[in-house]
């Protein structure tokens, strides 16, 4: 029997599969999920329905349900915006021709929505003013949208996240986004601002802030003078020349407005920085608070997000390759603006209505890096205990801030929105005759402006109560100006 030649066994290299190209099932150590293939998906970035979504809906809810926490918004805007709209309202000192301190073209920014809103509802002025209210809120919501959605881009949907529940809910945010105050205006611009630094858009950034500084509130040029300095450096002559540009647009027209209503050539721009800063205007009479007044109010509209917020400079050391230099750039402005209106003797809330979105941005930034403050900078993947419980602490801290605004947010309404209700029953008593007289005394500063007062209404006026400061008048077209009070 003839022997068979013994084969070797071949090797695995032998084979025809083995040269082929390894297998898509292979592992190599080169194709492992790194981490910043999972912060690149982090950063993917909202959809731009679900932010505008959720804050129409609670800028809607503001709109509604918001109460006027200010005379001053009353008496300096919703009244001259009636004036312009029915020919009739109460005139301030800052609205005659001497001091012309007041813009009209801020008035008229608003009358575009105002107006159609009056041929639409003739008979119901009520309508009108809420109608303008809706605006504001429409405005609020679309601009800090703009603001979330750069968050969620730049630095992940969690922060984004946290920053927009606290935009959505905190006390401070929910009334002042629907206040008519110049404030309120340069809070759009502060938030419409930031986001499209982050977004990388430094020309349209700066020219926002500069329409937000002439249009709305001269004095928020702290507030958006970090953004417009960085913007300056990235881009210098592009961004110039669309600030600039901007700033010669909306200030003409503010002169051009002047002139027309005031009858004389005059900037409420310039007259408002030359009575406050040149001029020694004596705010100081309107009362003074202590130093730490916007700490206490801050904390009153904010609650735990207020400490979370002036906390952001210290987690700096740790979180300072993730959020600087650009989110250092658009909440610096907070700690600007606290300070140089720490030191002013006058001092009321809604001063610090240009910052709010930056309180929230900063509290949801510190909420974020709870994780951070307790890991290993030698092993930052390592899942300790403290980085468990970090992570656990961040939703029970945001969701105590939001029971508190919220608890917050509705015993003020339920409380305070009497005068509102009050004065809409007149709507429903029509058989008292044309030519009334409606009667107000020591509650003349809850008085929520002449859309509230019917047709039927021929006047309305204060009764002599011992108060002895100056009242506003009816408008005087002729004479331009108030200089004494209307009591009996």
């Amino acid at each position: 029997m003839a022997l068979q030649p013994r084969q070797r066994r071949p090797y695995i290299s032998d084979s025809p599969e083995s040269s082929s190209p390894i297998s898509s099932s292979s592992y190599s150590k080169n194709e492992k999920p790194r981490k910043d293939d999972y912060d690149d998906k982090n950063k993917e970035g909202f959809s731009w329905f679900l932010p505008l979504f959720a804050l129409g809906m609670l800028r809607y809810m503001s709109a509604t349900s918001n109460i006027i926490h200010d005379c001053d918004e009353v008496f300096n805007y919703w009244e001259p915006l009636h004036y312009l709209l029915y020919n009739s309202g109460f005139q301030t000192w800052e609205y005659s021709s001497q001091f012309a301190l007041r813009s009209y073209l801020y008035i008229l920014f608003h009358e575009l929505v105002a107006r159609p809103a009056s041929w639409f509802f003739s008979d119901e002025k009520v309508m009108v003013f809420y109608a303008v209210r809706l605006f504001l809120g429409l405005v609020s919501a679309l601009t800090e949208t703009v603001l979330v959605v750069a968050l969620a881009r730049k630095y992940g949907k969690r922060l984004a996240s946290y920053a927009l529940a606290m935009l959505c809910l905190t006390s401070g945010c929910f009334f002042a986004s629907t206040s008519l105050l110049p404030s309120s205006f340069s809070m759009y611009a502060v938030s419409l601002s930031s986001g499209l630094f982050l977004l990388d858009k430094p020309a349209m950034a700066a020219s926002v802030a500069a329409a937000g500084v002439i249009l709305g509130w001269p004095f928020s040029i702290l507030a958006v003078l970090p953004v417009t300095c960085y913007c300056l450096k990235r881009r210098f002559k592009r961004v110039f020349l669309s600030a600039a540009a901007t700033s010669v647009v909306v200030f003409a027209l503010s002169v051009y407005t002047d002139y027309i209503y005031y009858q004389k050539w005059t900037s409420s721009v310039l007259n408002l920085l030359v009575y406050n800063v040149v001029g020694g205007g004596e705010s100081h009479l309107y009362g003074t608070e202590g130093p730490l007044y916007y700490l206490r109010n801050g904390f009153n509209n904010f609650n735990f997000c207020f400490v979370l917020a002036l906390m952001f400079l210290g987690i700096l050391p740790i979180t300072r390759k993730k959020y600087t230099p650009d989110l250092l750039v658009i909440v610096s402005p907070m700690y600007i603006w606290l300070a140089f209106m720490s030191l002013q003797p006058h001092k009321e809330e809604r001063f610090l209505y240009p910052v709010y979105p930056l309180v929230c941005v900063a509290a949801a930034a510190v909420i974020e890096s709870f994780p951070d403050l307790f890991r290993d900078k030698y092993a930052p993947n390592e899942k300790s205990l403290t980085v468990m419980i970090a992570k656990i602490l961040r939703p029970m801290v945001l969701g105590l801030i939001l029971c508190a605004s919220h608890s917050r947010t509705f015993s003020l309404i339920n409380g305070y929105s009497a005068p509102l209700e009050i004065y809409k029953h007149f709507e429903h008593h029509e058989d008292v005759g044309t030519g009334s007289v409606v009667c107000v005394g020591s509650e003349w500063h809850r008085f929520p402006s002449s859309f509230f007062v019917p047709d039927y209404v021929g006047e309305v006026r204060w009764i002599d109560d011992g108060f002895r400061g100056l009242l506003p008048l009816p408008f005087n077209a002729t004479l331009g100006d108030c200089c004494s009070t209307a009591l009996f």
